[in-house]
């Protein structure tokens, strides 16, 4: 089952609180002041605590992108100097720079006039398009800043990122699954082969375009969910195989449960705990094309349960035993 937490890592609109006072730190606030509010903040209001409570899935929105933006030291240094500014989607750090530069000057970088159409429109997510050039013109009168006053220019959406977990059923033989992201309920195809890691691409899934632009992208990182009874070493997987000490020295025909239904194996006479046998192509596919990985089933020889029966029937195999089982084991 794919995570309900899975999360958007970009502001839908930029906050009107102070990314700090969302946290309930100070702008002097540590990495592991951030990360212990944070943890604090996200495990009061997790859907899966508050089922239902729309204000409780706001406000872990919220906490979430807040951490988001002040745990990246890059981001948070933008922040910092430029206010919420910084996380309008088109921001350019340079010109921001160049621009506060001028309103302190009273003159643009290098005496030059400054065109405000340079601008142009950027999209701030849920605010719309914003034509910078037209709102300099308006302050500060017409020549250069007058012609930047112009239709809104289409706008594709921002690309989004979330996370989904995925079992590992899904990830052997595919699968379809629900996701809930940011209020809207998107059936996933898991194409079979994804590994943690992977990315998955949701066409015209991400922030809405302005003025008729195309909508941006949803990629969802998958995050492989650990199986209780299979491990996994590259794409090769491994199950324990219980056999019973007469199978074991006899040799038997087992069932073996996989992920495409289950499959007859021969365990071969005289099998110690630990061999290997091996179903070929049975493990994780690949998403290149390349080969599937195998199976294997690890034998491991069971005794019956302990009773007077089971003592006096293996007292005759203590002679069977040829020398020290353990004398080839150093450290």
């Amino acid at each position: 089952m794919i995570d309900a937490s899975a999360r958007s890592v970009t502001f839908p609109r930029v906050p009107e609180r102070d990314l700090y006072e969302i946290l309930g730190v100070s702008r002097t606030a540590t990495a592991e002041e951030l990360k212990r509010a944070y943890r604090k903040l996200a495990k009061k209001y997790h859907p899966d605590v508050n089922p239902g409570n729309k204000a409780a899935e706001e406000k872990f929105k919220e906490v979430t992108a807040a951490f988001e933006v002040l745990s990246d030291e890059k981001r948070r240094k933008l922040y910092d100097e430029f206010g919420a500014d910084s996380l309008r989607s088109g921001f350019d750090e340079k010109r921001a720079a160049e621009y506060r530069q001028w309103r302190r000057q009273g003159a643009p970088p290098g005496g030059m006039p400054f065109d405000f159409g340079d601008f142009s429109t950027v999209n701030v997510g849920d605010y719309g398009a914003f034509d910078f050039g037209s709102i300099f013109g308006e302050i500060f009168g017409g020549g250069r800043g007058a012609r930047a006053r112009r239709s809104p220019i289409p706008a594709q959406g921002v690309h989004t990122e979330a996370e989904i977990t995925v079992d590992l059923r899904d990830a052997v033989v595919g699968g379809e699954r629900d996701v809930r992201i940011d209020g809207r309920t998107l059936r996933v195809k898991i194409p079979a082969g994804v590994d943690d890691g992977s990315q998955i691409r949701l066409a015209g899934q991400g922030g809405r375009g302005q003025h008729g632009g195309p909508a941006g992208d949803l990629y969802l990182t998958v995050r492989l969910r650990e199986h209780p009874n299979v491990r996994r070493e590259g794409r090769d997987l491994y199950l324990d195989l219980p056999v019973t000490v007469p199978e074991a020295v006899h040799g038997a025909e087992v069932r073996l449960p996989t992920f495409e239904g289950p499959v007859a194996l021969r365990v071969p006479a005289g099998a110690q705990s630990g061999m290997k046998l091996r179903l070929r192509a049975k493990g994780l596919p690949d998403l290149k094309g390349g080969a599937r990985g195998d199976l294997y089933a690890v034998v491991q020889v069971v005794l019956p349960p302990a009773s007077a029966s089971l003592e006096k029937a293996v007292k005759p195999l203590s002679d069977l035993y040829k020398g020290d089982p353990r004398a080839g084991i150093s450290l």
